[in-house]
Formats: structure tokens, sequence, C-alpha cells
């Protein structure tokens, strides 16, 4: 994964836990590369810090796997790509 608009070396080196959190929640909406996968026990252990922050049919979608909550079909949206109101880091 590269991210254009981040400075990734500067906030690895400056905050590296939220770094770690950042980078979970980049992997999970935007994608994998071809190699990598997600670490199962870290997502779970970071998931009450990420899953606000997590496209929610892909939220949804990681819940399924994880815990196998099975989400109802009311709870999927029409359009995922909605822009973040949350602030960030």
């Amino acid at each position: 994964m590269w991210n254009w608009s981040v400075d990734e070396k500067k906030f690895k080196k400056n905050h590296p836990k939220q770094y770690r959190l950042w980078c979970l929640v980049q992997l999970i909406n935007y994608g994998l590369d071809k190699e990598e996968k997600l670490d199962r026990q870290e997502v779970i252990k970071a998931w009450p810090k990420i899953k606000d922050d997590l496209d929610s049919n892909k939220a949804l979608f990681i819940k399924y796997l994880i815990w196998g909550v099975k989400p109802s079909s009311n709870q999927f949206t029409e359009n995922s790509w909605k822009p973040s109101t949350k602030k960030t880091i």
C-alpha cells in the first residue's frame, strides 16, 4: 500500500501506535496488495478503535468473518463510498 497524502515515515516515527491503527483502516478500506494479509488477532485487538473509521459495508464483512455476526440486508448501504465526516489524526 502506498499513500500519497501522508508522510508515513514521519507518522510512523512520531506516533507508532496511531500509525498502525491508520494502516489497518487503510488496508481494510482500500485493499491489500497481492502478498499482504491482515493479522486476525491484531484486527480483533484494534477493533474498538478502528470500527468507526471503516467503510460500513466492510466493517459488516469483517464482523462476519471474525465473529460470525450475520448482517441483515437493511444494514448494507447502497453507496458505500461516502466522504468521512470524522476528524482524523
